[in-house]
């Protein structure tokens, strides 16, 4: 018969005590803390909006970014201008809005710039794929010459309303001028007359406060929130305010709760069981007496035994096997703290050079590995988005060309760290126009090499849906074999194979970005064949992409070339180390080369060729076949074909990249 636990009255008069002497103040929660949990309410809306927004059952100390609820909606005010809130990321601190007055039409009353100066919210069209429509307010009699082709809409009253989602030149005139952001894959809507559903599907901000200190105070069990004496960030916790986390006395009151209650715990234990071995031994002393048996203890020391065995066996695992890992898409995650060692704290005697979003230091892991670590100069939001691209495209490519990634840090880590293989030989563009080389350094069939093997890389990448959207010859690494290996996909985009062109607001490098992209904001995977084309060149000639020391018709190498090759002067393109004038096998395949790079560098996207072609023609080239063509048609600079590229029209290559689309009245970005 098991023996029957009952509490003794000593040991429910200790629970008592300890309960009676509990702090009274554990249950009570600071009023700021209470309010700021919960989230802007109006309407229906779904949508979590606590920190840094305040308004209605939200006090002012709960945010800076005062909402209102009209209409059943949740609506911001910024700079005079109101937006109903249609959206609200807190992970990426993006919001979308639209403009609540051209929410029925855009014939409006009062006509008022999206500005965002001197706010919190920011308008960056580079990452965000947005651009602007711009709408012209104008008598009938008073009508520019410059919006005759642009949409139009009657307002009443002899007066209408050209609008555009394309680029205008700077205007003056009796037109009010209104510039409202869009997301570029509506700029389709506008150009169907459909420019009022344009305008309610509306466009991102950014949140440029800085959120890491809300991370901190969330993390802690805090709510976010604002000092209303000084307007600093404070951290609302369950005892009180704190400036920066729950800490100190929330601290001390969690200390104080677990001790009560892991004290309570041990004193429950330990009486439980002293109690029950007392009345145990009472038992078997009772039991023995009565049977007059000796009962020996037979088991304890197995059951230490086996304990000990199992803690061994266990230890000898632990210590055999490594310390387990994170993954995120299938590579390593580093800590910040592994990878600054492995840098020696990012000595600038180890950078390897410096890109569009920061530098890269070699290092050395602790398993052996020499790496290449790039430290991105930003940790916000934008910076987290483009990180992850290129994680999540890297992580599932492997191709003989393209750089290695071996893994990243945490988005949340102290700053964003990518880990690639260590590529040893540099850029293409170091050996071919770096300081302190020379271009001898780099032969004939290395160069034309680079190109075959560049172009099955970006065959490569299109095979798999990627455009890559920086091809350059800075993303172009040799390894000690002179093999290429393509880097940065930072700007790359994921390309759906059902569709002919993705909607975007152009960017790459000057020199580099494919004009039809330029001007119609389309990007197809022919935007890489262009931005090869001017690599072609570049090997060729070994010139920059952009050098303002030439001249002003010269400045674009791309433009440079379509006119050499037009005016029949090839050879004072081709770097005369080649030895273009006096090797015939050597010019036969520099003019292939040349060729093939007019045709990529044509200004309509449909004359130039798929990477697939590019690919084929250059390991014909390669293996001297020229597709069957005999030497005297290449060198006949009199040929049909040679007339035909000298009659065609030279592509115009952007200077820049284009960061605001409507000079004169763009949104404004301004702080």
């Amino acid at each position: 018969m098991k023996p029957k636990l009952t509490l003794h009255p000593s040991f429910i008069f200790v629970l008592l005590l300890i309960s009676t002497n509990a702090p009274t103040y554990l249950c009570e929660e600071d009023a700021r803390y209470t309010n700021c949990r919960n989230a802007f309410t109006c309407g229906d809306t779904k949508l979590d909006l606590r920190y840094p927004f305040s308004g209605e059952n939200r006090d002012s100390y709960c945010g800076e970014e005062k909402l209102t609820c009209e209409k059943q909606v949740p609506m911001i005010t910024i700079n005079d201008a109101k937006y109903r809130i249609l959206d609200w990321r807190n992970t990426t601190q993006t919001i979308t809005v639209a403009r609540d007055d051209y929410w029925d039409g855009i014939c409006v009353s009062e006509y008022k710039n999206s500005t965002f100066g001197n706010a919190h919210f920011q308008y960056d069209q580079q990452y965000n794929d947005l651009g602007n429509v711009t709408l012209f307010y104008c008598p009938s009699d008073s009508a520019p010459s410059i919006l005759t082709e642009f949409y139009q809409e009657s307002c009443g009253a002899g007066k209408f309303v050209f609008y555009t989602p394309l680029p205008v030149p700077p205007y003056s005139g009796n037109c009010a001028v209104v510039a409202i952001p869009i997301f570029e894959t509506n700029a389709s809507l506008v150009r169907e007359n459909k420019i009022t559903e344009a305008l309610r599907n509306g466009f991102e901000l950014n949140w440029e406060g800085d959120n890491g200190e809300c991370e901190k105070c969330s993390d802690s069990g805090g709510e976010c929130g604002v000092d209303e004496g000084d307007g600093g960030f404070q951290c609302f916790c369950v005892d009180g305010p704190h400036s920066a986390t729950c800490k100190g006395k929330r601290n001390n009151v969690g200390v104080a709760i677990g001790a009560t209650v892991g004290g309570v715990a041990a004193l429950v234990v330990i009486l439980g069981c002293v109690y029950f071995m007392i009345q145990r031994r009472r038992k078997i002393y009772q039991k023995s007496r009565s049977m007059e048996l000796f009962i020996a203890p037979t088991s304890s020391g197995d059951t230490f035994a086996s304990t000990t065995i199992t803690s061994q066996s266990l230890s000898s695992y632990q210590s055999s096997n490594p310390v387990t890992r994170s993954y995120y898409f299938g590579v390593q995650v580093f800590t910040y703290e592994e990878l600054e060692e492995a840098t020696k704290n990012f000595d600038a005697s180890r950078e390897l050079g410096e890109g569009g979003f920061g530098t890269v230091y070699k290092g050395e892991l602790k398993d052996g590995r020499t790496v290449a670590v790039k430290r991105h100069y930003e940790s916000n939001s934008r910076r987290i988005v483009q990180f992850m691209n290129e994680v999540q495209i890297l992580a599932r490519l492997r191709h003989k060309n393209l750089v290695t990634l071996f893994g990243c840090t945490s988005k949340h880590s102290r700053e964003l760290l990518l880990v690639y293989e260590f590529i040893p030989n540099g850029t293409v563009a170091y050996h071919l126009q770096g300081r302190g080389s020379k271009s001898t350094l780099l032969p004939w069939p290395i160069r034309l090499n680079i190109a075959v093997e560049t172009a099955e890389a970006l065959a490569y990448l299109h095979a798999n849906d990627v455009i890559h959207r920086d091809v350059k010859t800075n993303n172009i690494l040799l390894d000690d074999q002179f093999c290429v290996k393509v880097a940065d996909f930072g700007l790359s985009r994921d390309f759906p194979t059902d569709v002919t062109h993705v909607s975007t607001a152009p960017q790459g490098t000057p020199g580099y970005v494919d004009p039809e992209y330029y001007q119609c904001y389309q990007l197809t995977d022919k935007s890489d064949v262009y931005s090869f084309g001017v690599v072609l060149v570049e090997l060729i000639s070994s010139l920059q992409a952009v050098d303002i020391n030439r001249n002003r018709s010269d400045v674009n190498l791309s433009n440079m070339a379509i006119k050499k090759i037009q005016n029949q002067e090839l050879h004072e393109l081709v770097d005369p180390y080649l030895g273009f004038e006096k090797d015939p096998a050597m010019r036969r395949m520099t003019t292939a080369v040349a060729e093939l790079a007019f045709r990529c560098l044509q200004q309509e996207r449909d004359l130039r060729p798929c990477m697939d072609e590019v690919v084929e023609i250059l390991r014909g080239i390669k293996s001297d076949g020229l597709g069957g063509r005999e030497e005297t048609e290449i060198l006949d600079i009199r040929t049909d074909e040679a007339i035909l590229l000298k009659k065609a029209h030279s592509p115009v290559s952007p200077n820049s990249v284009v960061d605001n689309w409507v000079s004169g009245s763009s949104v404004s970005n301004s702080s």
